[in-house]
This record gives C-alpha cells, structure tokens and sequence, in this order.
C-alpha cells in the first residue's frame, strides 16, 4: 500500500491521480518535456486502454481524471506511463540543451539511490495520491480543483486559455490530449 494511504482498490473505476516529480522539481517548463507527458497519455489513450476525462500538466506534477477500460488495469498503465515518461524525460535532459542538466540528473539520482528497484534515476514520486471518484460531487470538485490550477499559479486569467488542460476541451475546442468529457 503506498505510503500516503490512497491507493487503486477498484481497477476500473474513475479516480483522481496526482503524478508529483520527485523534490518537487520544475521539470514541466520546457515545451519538450510537456510534450513526452501528451504524447504518452494520448498513447495510453490509444493502446492501453486507459479513458481520461480531466488532466492538467503543471511544472512539476500531472492531475488526471481517468479510467481503465474493462480487461485493462489502471494499475498497470499507470505503472507503465510513468515507467516510459521518466526515461524518455531523463534522457532528454541529458541530451538536449539544458541548463539546469546536472542539478536535476543529481536529484533524480539521489532519490532513486535507497530504492532497489531504481537502476539509475527516479523521476516520479511514489504515490499517486488515488482518490477514488464515486459520486457526482466529488467528479464536480476534481474538475474545477484541476482546471483552476494555472488560474490559481497566475499562468493564465481562464482555466481554458492553458494549452496543457483538458479545460480546452470543456470549453468547446479540441486540446492535445483525446479526453472524454462525459465522466
């Protein structure tokens, strides 16, 4: 069970995931990186089986409204999108020009250096921070905490003016991820 005691216990039913990078790094200020995070979703979206009805990219976490399809667990493809993003991240970090390279190489490498499982680099936070959706007022409550979020940093004046939300789709115009807004 992890550690801050929200965990998946229903495979396929909708949740709030909250994806932290570790430290809480601004990872999310390159436009590269955003894009390693929407491709990846729209690719689970694709082929995983995963539904995602909400979702917000802030500079260093990932609020998602989602489900697993039947025959398909939450679980797993949350396990392999983070599994995929960190590296794919991590690894442009190290290539492209970056200026904060080996600052954020030190702290990937320091949080994954007491985890058996880590080989070199632990990108994301442990938890997922599940919270489970079983009523119209919680869903309600998720999609405006998640859409007010960039309000709420002074990114933009209006929840559907920032590109990496599903708030662009509620207001009408198709966004970059493939979301259903029926929950």
């Amino acid at each position: 069970m992890p550690a801050d005691n929200y965990f998946i216990s229903d495979q396929n039913a909708s949740y709030f995931l909250t994806f932290t990078v570790v430290n809480w790094l601004d990872v999310f200020t390159r436009k590269e990186y955003k894009i390693v995070v929407v491709d990846s979703l729209n690719y689970c979206i694709k082929n995983k089986g995963l539904t995602v009805f909400i979702w917000c990219l802030m500079s260093n976490h990932l609020h998602l409204v989602c489900r697993a399809k039947e025959r398909n667990s939450i679980s797993a493809i949350v396990r392999d999108f983070k599994k995929f993003t960190s590296k794919a991240i991590v690894k442009m970090i190290q290539e492209i020009p970056e200026s904060r390279r080996d600052w954020l190489l030190y702290h990937f490498e320091s949080a994954g250096k007491f985890d058996n499982r880590i080989q070199h680099f632990k990108f994301w936070q442990e938890t997922n921070h599940a919270v489970l959706l079983d009523t119209s007022e919680k869903i309600d409550q998720r999609i405006n905490y998640t859409h007010e979020n960039p309000v709420k940093a002074l990114i933009v004046a209006q929840p559907h003016e920032y590109l990496f939300s599903s708030a662009i789709d509620y207001s009408g115009t198709k966004g970059l991820v493939d979301v259903e807004i029926d929950v």
